[in-house]
């Protein structure tokens, strides 16, 4: 095998950083307690790395011990992790606590104490084991788990099992995953491009494995530089263009090396789902042609029509480009052929849900905020800081400082950026909201969104989101279904109901970018098209550097086929901010 790349300065951040936050999964199941010393030193140091901008390479202990957040065993881990490609410790809590372990930690009910007696009681340590305690009721004579616990874990995982999301990784781990992947094969001498494929460049919400796709003038050095990654765990297969690696986390990374000239149909065939692969196949053939992973051509001769884009196999198809988000076989291809495709979205030129230090989980200033903002070229940005509902919230006075704060920092911005002071609204169990009705009218924007009460039934769920929305100064109600991508459950709402109150009400829903989110689903945003309903694309950024998140809101936007003209954010600013200014409405 040739020796692998050394790895870059970005590199080696993302290897420390899954390091640190792998150590703090894997230690609150060892010590069974998410709040130890332990898990809360390795969290504040990979906030702490997560902010550096020095190569860490050349950093040695006592260095990384100057930076705040960093102790010495946590440097001395770095350090061995950056010399060695390998931790001790690590590797000693991954062979006491295997994937399946951690994966129960996904199911809601079950915390790292639970998860512990359990499995020195019944031995469950996999979610297939759980199934079977759950189907003997066997947890009924463990201490702290009756049979309505029981019962709300087998709601739970039954919840889990219909979005399809407990045995596929979700795009919170996948995308980061795979874009490290690809940027360090680019660094390989002899690759012209790089790209993760399949369901993941759909932006499906949970992958069964990445695929990703490489043009190179060598396949050996690629997958050398594949198999090498501190990320793998183990290789599952390796020929002469293709490799199968599982990372340490058990995702499967499938690599296909191609020749630069095969690039376009490689993307093409492994991008698309298995329907619109074969819609586009019989496209093919209607036409006298064949269509594969290395090129469109003729049947007669087997002269090569198109293989080195995409958009030159779609234009000899007959077809306008496809955006990936799209190929689902779900009526793109009838779409496009009668020119009826959605529009894109294009540029979203505000961002109204963004957390600060002001919020107890928000880890950037008000000032860094607004810099990134600016630097984004973000037109209108509301900065709404967690109310006092929740545990990361705030109460008026530290609110009605920010306000000031906010009023002067707007008169030095003029017209280049419309700064709100806004607040995220938390919606209680019956949809009370916090404070009073005359100080929520203070602000120049209210989101309102759920917390907690998870477990409530449909009509309660229902009722408490409706009757926010009929509140004079909410504005957008926030991740709808409250739900964690292949961790929770999304609340159970009658979304009709829903949408006929947001229809109402003229209350925006909102289509978050955090990934372990992407809520509203794309189901729903399906479902919401159909009605008279404004969407607003936000990041939910707790840091500055998370503003560009709203990108990812607005992939998933796309993924349901919704279109700019209904997203306040991505219409013209004149008419945003006119939207934004217009006054609260009065509802009986």
């Amino acid at each position: 095998m040739a020796p692998s790349m050394p790895p870059s300065s970005h590199d080696s951040k993302q290897d420390v950083l899954d390091m640190l936050r792998e150590l703090a999964e894997l230690t609150q199941i060892d010590e069974a307690d998410p709040q130890s010393f332990r898990v809360r030193a390795y969290e504040t140091a990979a906030q702490a790395i997560a902010a550096q901008a020095s190569d860490l390479g050349r950093l040695t202990v006592e260095e990384l011990r100057e930076i705040h957040g960093i102790g010495k065993s946590t440097a001395d881990k770095i350090r061995e992790l950056l010399e060695t490609g390998r931790v001790r410790k690590l590797e000693e809590l991954r062979a006491k606590h295997p994937p399946g372990v951690v994966a129960l930690l996904r199911i809601q009910g079950l915390g790292p104490k639970s998860v512990r007696r359990l499995r020195a009681e019944l031995g469950v340590d996999s979610i297939d084991s759980l199934r079977d305690a759950l189907a003997r009721h066997a947890m009924r004579g463990v201490a702290g788990f009756g049979a309505k616990a029981e019962q709300k874990l087998a709601e739970s995982l039954a919840r889990l099992e219909a979005q399809g999301s407990l045995e596929r990784t979700p795009i919170s781990v996948a995308l980061p995953l795979a874009t490290r992947i690809v940027e360090r094969l680019r660094q390989v001498p002899g690759v012209s491009h790089a790209a993760y494929c399949g369901s993941l460049r759909r932006f499906a919400e949970t992958i069964g494995d990445v695929d990703v796709v490489v043009a190179a003038s060598d396949p050996a050095p690629v997958m050398d530089a594949l198999v090498s990654l501190r990320v793998v765990e183990r290789v599952l297969g390796r020929g002469d263009s293709k490799a199968s690696v599982v990372t340490h986390r058990g995702t499967q990374i499938d690599l296909r090396v191609v020749g630069a000239h095969q690039l376009g149909a490689a993307l093409l065939y492994f991008t698309g789902s298995k329907t619109h692969n074969i819609e586009l196949r019989q496209r093919a053939l209607a036409r006298g042609m064949t269509l594969n992973e290395y090129a469109l051509s003729e049947l007669d001769g087997g002269r090569v029509v198109a293989s080195e884009t995409e958009e030159q196999i779609y234009a000899a198809l007959g077809l306008p480009w496809i955006p990936p988000e799209l190929r689902e076989g779900a009526g793109e291809i009838a779409a496009a052929e009668r020119g009826a495709l959605p529009a894109r979205i294009g540029d979203v030129i505000g961002d109204f849900h963004v957390h600060t230090t002001v919020s107890g989980d928000g880890r950037s200033t008000l000032e860094e905020v607004v810099a990134a903002a600016r630097a984004r070229g973000t037109r209108v940005l509301a900065i709404t800081d967690h109310a006092e509902g929740t545990r990361s919230g705030v109460g008026r006075e530290a609110l009605l400082e920010q306000r000031a704060r906010i009023r002067a920092l707007r008169a030095e911005l003029g017209d280049e950026l419309l700064l709100l002071h806004g607040v995220e609204l938390n919606i209680g169990p019956n949809g009370e909201l916090d404070y009073d009705a005359e100080f929520r009218r203070g602000f120049d924007w209210c989101l309102a969104s759920v917390h907690d009460r998870f477990e409530l039934d449909r009509a309660a769920q229902t009722r408490r989101i409706v009757t926010a929305m009929r509140d004079p100064a909410v504005r957008m109600i926030g991740h709808l279904s409250a739900r964690m991508i292949g961790a929770r459950p999304p609340i159970d709402v009658d979304l009709d109901a829903v949408l006929a109150a947001a229809e109402e009400t003229g209350t925006a829903l909102e289509v978050n970018g955090a990934l372990p989110r992407l809520d509203l689903s794309a189901d729903a945003l399906r479902r919401a098209r159909e009605r008279d309903v404004t969407f607003v694309l936000t990041s939910d950024a707790h840091h500055a550097r998370e503003l560009e998140r709203v990108g990812f809101a607005a992939r998933n936007a796309e993924r349901a086929w919704v279109g700019p003209d209904r997203i306040a954010n991505a219409w013209p600013a004149e008419r945003l901010c006119a939207w934004v200014r217009r006054e609260p409405r009065e509802i009986a």
